[in-house]
């Protein structure tokens, strides 16, 4: 019995997420190992998803210093105007 793969078509079955851009990145190996472990141990997913996730919490975290120092320093310069 042999399969027909006459009428395939190549590529992905499952189209990538339009937001989505590949690059090629080098990260230490201590850090894909980290993700990958979190994977492993949750029994499945995607290590570069979990990569995705912490960086947009990093950036999150990040803008939300940079309101807070912003927001504290239009108050000092309000009440020095005042």
């Amino acid at each position: 019995m042999s399969e027909d793969f006459s009428k395939g078509k190549r590529g992905p079955v499952v189209k990538p997420d339009p937001n989505k851009v590949r690059i090629t990145i080098r990260l230490d190996a201590d850090i894909i190992e980290y993700f990958k472990d979190i994977v492993h141990e949750a029994g499945g997913g995607s290590y570069q998803t979990l990569i995705n996730d912490a960086l947009r919490e990093h950036i999150q975290v990040r803008d939300k210093g940079l309101e807070k120092t912003l927001r504290k320093v239009i108050r000092e310069e309000l009440k020095a105007a005042g």
